[in-house]
Order: C-alpha cells, then sequence, then structure tokens
C-alpha cells in the first residue's frame, strides 16, 4: 500500500485547491481511510480477479482518501462556517452534479469528481454517489438548522437525518466506484439496504457517544446526547444510547448471519462497526476525548 506521507502530500496538495481546506481533514481521511483499506485488503485482493483492480494501486487509495478529505471539509464547513453560506451553497450545488464550481476558490471540487466518473467501475456508482452528496450535504445543513434553532427535533428525527449526516454511504459507495464491489446491484437488495442504514445508525450512535464532552464543551447541539439531555433533563442518556446503540449491532449481526454479501462486504460493514474502538480512540486529533473544541466526523 502507498506510504502514508506520500499519500498525505497528495491529499494535501489537492486540498490546498479547497478554501478552508486544513491539514487535519487530510491527515485524518489518510489514517481513517486506511484502517478500511487494511482491514479489507485480503477481500480486495480476492476480487481484483473479477475486476483487474488492484487493492494497492495508488491512484485508486488517493482517490479514496480525498473522498474522504472532502467529507471532513464539508462537515466543518457547516459546523464552523468556514466558508460563506453563498460559498457552501455553491459547492454543494457543483459536487452533487459533478460539475465545477461557479465560484472560484473550489477548485478541487471539479477535479476529484472529474477523477472519480474516469476511474468508476460501474457507471451506476458514480450517479449514486452524486446522489449521497446530495443526501449528505442536505442532512448536515438540516442538522446545523436544527441544533441552532428554538424547536428540537425528536430523538426519532435525529437519528433518521443522523444517518445521511454520518456520511458511510458516501465511503461505501466510493469503495465500490473505486475497486468494483457492485453496490449499484445490491441496493437491489431489501436486506443489503437493511444493513446500510443499520450501519449507518450506529455510526451516528458512535459518533455522538464519542463525541459527547467536545461536543458540548464546544457548544456543538447536533449530537443525540445533548439533544436528549435538553428534553429530558434527568434522563440516563448515555445508558439509554449504549442500549440502543447495543440493539443496532443485534439487527446489525441478525441480518449479516442470515444473508450473504459477496466479498469485500462482511469486514468492511465488521471494520465500520468496530471503528469507534479501532479507529476513534487513535485518532491524532479529531476524535480524541481530550482534543479541546475539535468537532467529530460528521
Amino acid at each position: 500500500m502507498i506510504q502514508t506521507e506520500r499519500a498525505l502530500q497528495q491529499v494535501l496538495e489537492w486540498g490546498r485547491s479547497l478554501t478552508g481546506f486544513a491539514d487535519e481533514h487530510a491527515v485524518e481521511a489518510v489514517r481513517g481511510g486506511q484502517y478500511v483499506l487494511q482491514r479489507i485488503h485480503p477481500s480486495l485482493r480476492d476480487t481484483s480477479a473479477r475486476t483487474g483492480r488492484d487493492p494497492q494501486d495508488e491512484t485508486l487509495i488517493v482517490a479514496f482518501y480525498r473522498e474522504l478529505a472532502l467529507l471532513f471539509w464539508l462537515d466543518d464547513c457547516n459546523d464552523l462556517g468556514l466558508i460563506a453560506p453563498e460559498q457552501l451553497a455553491a459547492v454543494e450545488q457543483a459536487l452533487g452534479r459533478g460539475v465545477p464550481c461557479a465560484l472560484p476558490g473550489f477548485e478541487g471540487c471539479a477535479v476529484l469528481r472529474a477523477s472519480l466518473a474516469a476511474l468508476a467501475y460501474d457507471r451506476r456508482d458514480y450517479a449514486q454517489l452524486l446522489d449521497d452528496t446530495r443526501y449528505y450535504c442536505a442532512a448536515l445543513r438540516a442538522g446545523h438548522a436544527q441544533a441552532a434553532g428554538a424547536e428540537r427535533w425528536s430523538y426519532a428525527e435525529y437519528l433518521h437525518n443522523g444517518i445521511d449526516s454520518i456520511a458511510y454511504a458516501n465511503v461505501f459507495c466510493c469503495l465500490s466506484l473505486l475497486w468494483g464491489l457492485d453496490m449499484a446491484t445490491l441496493r437491489a437488495r431489501p436486506a443489503f439496504r437493511q444493513v446500510l442504514r443499520l450501519i449507518s445508525a450506529i455510526g451516528r450512535l458512535q459518533n455522538d457517544l464519542h463525541g459527547r464532552d467536545k461536543d458540548r464543551s464546544a457548544g456543538e447541539a447536533d449530537n443525540a446526547t445533548i439533544l436528549l439531555l435538553q428534553r429530558y433533563p434527568a434522563m440516563p442518556v448515555v445508558e439509554f444510547l449504549n442500549d440502543e446503540l447495543a440493539g443496532h449491532t443485534r439487527m446489525l449481526h441478525r441480518v449479516m448471519a442470515e444473508e450473504r454479501f459477496p466479498a469485500p462486504w462482511g469486514p468492511l460493514i465488521e471494520a465500520m462497526a468496530a471503528i469507534r474502538a479501532q479507529y476513534y480512540q487513535t485518532s491524532t486529533s479529531r476524535y480524541r476525548s481530550d482534543a479541546a473544541g475539535c468537532p467529530s466526523w460528521t
């Protein structure tokens, strides 16, 4: 696999064409991307005979890391106001439609979308990635707006929105696009769609539980623990959310045991379910519980 420093420099070089892009976005993208790719590398090696896509192909790996960095950057554009609202609206329009941004300072958006379009093993994945990006951006906007507004969502509304704002669909679709994982065909299976929703709900709960102290100290209200405490101050929120997390995890394991999804989906879902313990805890900045003021992904 490409050396970490070489990959990081390529992501940073691309990111410099995005207003507000920070080193952290590239660092955490490479770290997170490496975690995922290392966990599924044996399965990708097995599928390469069918697809011809080398799991160690530098071009594919860097494209994946850049997409992850884009997601981190978009999250912070919403949470931290890295760019003006009209700039963010233009960026979202460009990324969701695969066209150049109408405003200067965001050339990296078109570069990344053009590269993914050219690299797509299945064009259906590229079309879906555009859709998933629109859902992600809309969910980020909605979460930010409700957290700042007077009317609070219910827990059900929050979790429904959080499934899109955790961005796992984007991550999976990008992997499928680059390494031919046939996600477009699998999406037709109800069990696969159920798995996507369950693992995304698990990711949202893990993210919020892990980041609750940082979000609270930073004044961030778009977090399930904070939302529930605002509505029900006497509620044992952490215990409740841990029970929710355990229940979603049991349901996920049942579906995965009943269904047979092709490689590398089993190891990939397992990797994402374990991300709180195996990735968040070792984050150098973004996910560390003692990193004051650092927002979580996403």
